[in-house]
């Protein structure tokens, strides 16, 4: 079943404050993930699996550089899911 994009906001915000302990709040579509949530490169790998495992899509280890803010990652998991 394909989940929306608010859906897909909030289960990112939900992994995002496991891996990092920033308030779910804090996660909307156009903050960067490196330069507003000060997410390290090897938080965001974690983050990639569990969004991954989470919405059952494949997201390619070239395509997660793109993935720079919040809205980036909702949109290509919304497009990804069959």
């Amino acid at each position: 079943m394909a989940h929306t994009e608010q859906e897909v906001l909030s289960g990112l915000a939900e992994i995002v404050n496991e891996e990092t302990g920033l308030p779910t709040d804090s996660v909307e579509l156009e903050k960067s993930f490196t330069d507003d949530l000060d997410i390290d490169s090897l938080s965001m790998m974690t983050i990639v699996t569990q969004a991954e495992d989470k919405f059952g899509v494949t997201i390619p280890d070239d395509e997660v550089k793109n993935l720079v803010t919040v809205g980036d990652a909702v949109r290509f998991i919304t497009g990804a899911q069959a």
